[in-house]
């Protein structure tokens, strides 16, 4: 699958999820302004709560809309021979017991997973712990990841 496919299907799964979470938050402001929600007494908090719950919605929904537009202007870059791995690289890890990783180093929207017919594709960020160890290596390098960094991953491609 090539990086143009994989940042569609991204785009697809973020756009999906922002119609969710902005449904989520329509609902939840409605019920927060709903008359049955006025509080009964003092410490009736039932609107209270649905408030904190719509703002949360719409917090994330707002995430969601700036990762969108981060892919629709994300530059694919080519990684070819010994390139050091930074931003767009598909890069694919094998581990001690031989089993490949696939993963897509992109700008927002880490843990998203993209189902392939080549397996899945998990989008990591250079902000978290793995995407960090990542960045600067190459083709033939180990790193370190998984809970703690317990397990050793050699890098075996990059694209």
């Amino acid at each position: 699958m090539s990086k143009e496919q994989i940042i569609q299907k991204i785009m697809a799964a973020l756009s999906a999820d922002l119609a969710l979470f902005s449904a989520a938050a329509l609902t939840a402001h409605g019920a927060a302004t709903h008359a049955e929600c006025r509080p009964d007494n003092k410490y009736d908090t039932t609107a209270l709560e649905a408030s904190y719950l719509a703002q949360g919605q719409a917090n994330r929904a707002q995430e969601i809309r700036a990762a969108l537009e981060s892919y629709r202007t994300l530059a694919l870059q080519s990684f070819a021979g010994d390139a050091p791995i930074r931003l767009t690289a598909l890069i694919t890890l094998e581990g001690e017991e031989g089993g490949l990783r696939h993963l897509f180093l992109g700008p927002m929207a880490g843990g998203l997973k993209i189902d392939t017919n080549d397996g899945e594709i998990v989008v990591i960020t250079p902000g978290s712990p793995l995407g960090r160890r990542l960045l600067g290596l190459r083709c033939g390098d180990e790193v370190r990841g998984g809970d703690e960094a317990a397990v050793l991953l050699t890098i075996v491609a990059v694209r």
